[in-house]
């Protein structure tokens, strides 16, 4: 099969389409033909496996390897079609269309996963290129939002509100009952507001926190933030939520989950099939919506990074494999 390949560090042109072995299933996987994945920030950053592009250097580097990647083929999310099954699966069959998570490896023709892994069935109305923006953008924003503990009446606030994690924050936020203020550019701010923000603010003209505004969460969903620039914004007992973070912001976790009333949150996000069924089922009955900012064939993968490196996606980057015989 072809996959896209990742053998050394650095700008975009290191990634290459070659021939690679088919996945062998076992008795409890399913075998996706993968018709959809995405091109994250994520994928970018692991690309360039530099100090400046991972969080937590040295660590993350021992994780993903020092002088190359150790898991060559990138990409995290899909949407495919089901071409086999093992002989203990019992919730698929041939020719079901599914999307979900695959940690890393979705840049490939096919991927393997377990039955009970997290994937489950595409939305009908939805195609591949739709489905495939959902898990890595909406399970993150759901995630970080209820690890903000968000209930209806709140004050929210979206940093990087047009990004994957931002539009899916939005939408969520607003599901959930919050009041959305949400922070991006000039060029996105009826992007943002279509998706429900009760507030826009422009960051290139205004400065959130010189507001006076008060807020119950902050979710910086991009890590443009710090906590002692931001905290005076965040009302008693406020959340500051984190997306991207470091060292310094770990260290701020621990601190002011002893002292304080305003606290820094942070993790990382599950691979949870149950948050994909709950996605699923607000996009079925019309309350969240998928935005895709631009669709590359597999071919022009390295322009699709380029492109995701500048920082100024809407929504999501979506890559495609060619129709195949």
């Amino acid at each position: 099969m072809k996959a896209v390949v990742c053998e050394r560090y650095g700008a975009p042109d290191v990634l290459q389409l070659k021939e690679v072995e088919k996945p062998v299933i076992a008795d409890n996987e399913v075998l996706i033909k993968v018709h959809a994945t995405t091109v994250s920030s994520g994928d970018a950053r692991i690309r360039r496996g530099t100090r400046e592009s991972l969080p937590f250097w040295p660590i993350s580097k021992m994780a993903i390897g020092f002088h190359k990647p150790r898991k060559p083929i990138l990409g995290m999310d899909f949407a495919g079609e089901i071409v086999e099954v093992g002989n203990e699966v019992k919730r698929f069959k041939i020719g079901d269309h599914v999307f979900g998570f695959c940690g890393q490896g979705t840049y490939a023709e096919y991927i393997r996963l377990f039955e009970e892994g997290p994937l489950t069935h595409k939305p009908p109305s939805m195609t591949f290129e739709e489905a495939a923006s959902i898990p890595f953008g909406g399970c993150s924003a759901l995630d970080f939002l209820r690890k903000g503990k968000i209930t209806s009446g709140q004050n929210v606030l979206i940093y990087g509100a047009s990004g994957s994690l931002g539009t899916y924050a939005v939408q969520l936020a607003k599901y959930f009952g919050a009041d959305v203020t949400a922070v991006c550019s000039s060029t996105n701010v009826e992007l943002v507001k279509s998706l429900g923000a009760d507030a826009v603010i422009d960051y290139t003209k205004e400065d959130f926190v010189e507001r006076g505004e008060r807020y119950d969460i902050i979710f910086d969903t991009v890590g443009k933030t710090t906590f002692s620039r931001v905290k005076d914004a965040l009302k008693q007992n406020g959340l500051y939520v984190l997306a991207v973070f470091h060292y310094r912001e770990i260290f701020q976790m621990i601190w002011t989950s002893k002292i304080g009333s305003k606290k820094v949150i942070g993790g990382i996000t599950d691979e949870n099939v149950d948050d994909l069924r709950f996605l699923k089922k607000l996009i079925e009955k019309g309350k969240l919506k998928v935005v895709i900012d631009r669709c590359y064939p597999i071919h022009q993968i390295a322009e699709a990074h380029e492109y995701v490196e500048q920082g100024h996606k809407k929504g999501n980057v979506v890559m495609k494999w060619e129709e195949r015989s």
